[in-house]
């Protein structure tokens, strides 16, 4: 039977119900009629991802959310119920939508002093409430009233016409605008790829993340940024030290772009070095993207430099988190989401604390 959340559950926001789904699943796993329950480290290598990734998965307090395909895999090597299936499903769904809702609802602006404002403070048919207002001579007030009602109503009925045809004008002037920009040729910039998609549900634009010469561990966009490096022909070490053989590529990337040669990775500089990626990409540019977006905070991709089913299904999964083309292909706007939407980092990644060098010296 599938599992229906009670009591205060349903109170719960998705998210936290599917982690408590799962970590059912996971502490009554040694209950199935020959099943064991396995180690959350065991676990966590058959699904591919790491040991904390998983516990992030289990925890209902927790923000990270497990990707569909990482659901499945749960359900498959837990032997979970066959009806929890498609409610960890529906919940996963609820996700999506409840991050896509996020930033798009709240109350539209208030009256600014158009004629419905003036009858809301002074009354129902546009006259102002003189009743009992000393000096106001007895009937004198409603007369007044009556003038000043016929006045304003000769007044908007003198104007209205010239005030629609004006508006008429500059509406048709914006029409043909917006066509001749639409269909008009003109060079395409980096910009007017970011433009197309880089204002998320919120209504914020979203803005390149700068990265320059520090003696700190920059993590994530640190090396990505030295994945992209490589993937444009740089030998560079994909450690997360912002150094001087980082620098200098990116100065000289920045020189033959012609681009402020500043050594610093912005708004100019990240747009020239992302590329599109998808099945076939170079592997550095795949590093990148993966290296990002297990960061992201789903978490579960693999980081191999191969762009596989897996690597196109999470990224369809984080594009639709963010109100992007769920298109399974990484391009411009893509990119910048990955780069700003990266969780606080915590160390190195497994597969690097044995290599991570000591720190660059100070500029």
């Amino acid at each position: 039977m599938a599992y229906e959340p009670e009591g205060q559950d349903r109170e719960q926001r998705p998210g936290e119900r599917l982690a408590r789904l799962l970590r059912r699943w996971w502490e009554e796993a040694g209950r199935v009629p020959g099943g064991t329950r396995p180690t959350q480290q065991a676990l966590a290598s058959r699904l591919g991802i790491d040991q904390t990734t998983l516990s992030r998965y289990l925890n209902p307090k927790h923000a990270s959310t497990a990707p569909p395909r990482v659901v499945e895999a749960l359900h498959a090597h837990l032997r979970a119920p066959a009806g929890e299936l498609e409610r960890a499903r529906e919940l996963c769904r609820a996700v999506l939508e409840e991050n896509n809702r996020q930033g798009t609802t709240g109350h539209g602006p208030e009256p600014t002093g158009g004629p419905d404002t003036v009858n809301a403070v002074n009354g129902t048919d546009g006259t102002e409430n003189t009743e009992g207002t000393e000096g106001t001579g007895g009937h004198e007030a409603p007369a007044r009233s009556r003038s000043r009602s016929r006045f304003r109503s000769r007044f908007r009925s003198r104007w209205a016409v010239p005030v629609l045809v004006a508006a008429a004008v500059g509406l048709a002037f914006v029409a043909g605008a917006l066509v001749r920009d639409r269909y008009a040729p003109h060079p395409r910039t980096a910009a007017d790829d970011v433009a197309a998609g880089a204002v998320p549900a919120s209504g914020t634009p979203l803005e390149w993340p700068l990265l320059r010469k520090r003696t700190e561990d920059q993590y994530t966009r640190g090396r990505a940024l030295q994945h992209l490096l490589m993937a444009h022909g740089y030998e560079v070490k994909a450690d997360g030290f912002f150094g001087d053989e980082t620098q200098d590529a990116v100065m000289d990337f920045q020189r033959r772009n012609n681009l402020p040669s500043d050594g610093k990775v912005g708004k100019d500089t990240w747009p020239a070095l992302v590329k599109p990626v998808g099945p076939g990409a170079d592997e550095h540019t795949v590093l990148a993207l993966q290296e990002l977006l297990h960061n992201t905070g789903q978490g579960g991709t693999e980081v191999s430099g191969e762009f596989t089913a897996a690597t196109a299904e999470d990224l369809r999964f984080f594009q639709r988190g963010h109100a992007l083309p769920p298109t399974g292909r990484a391009d411009v706007d893509t990119w910048l989401a990955l780069l700003v939407f990266q969780r606080p980092p915590v160390d190195a990644p497994a597969y690097q604390r044995s290599t991570s060098p000591l720190p660059s010296a100070p500029a």
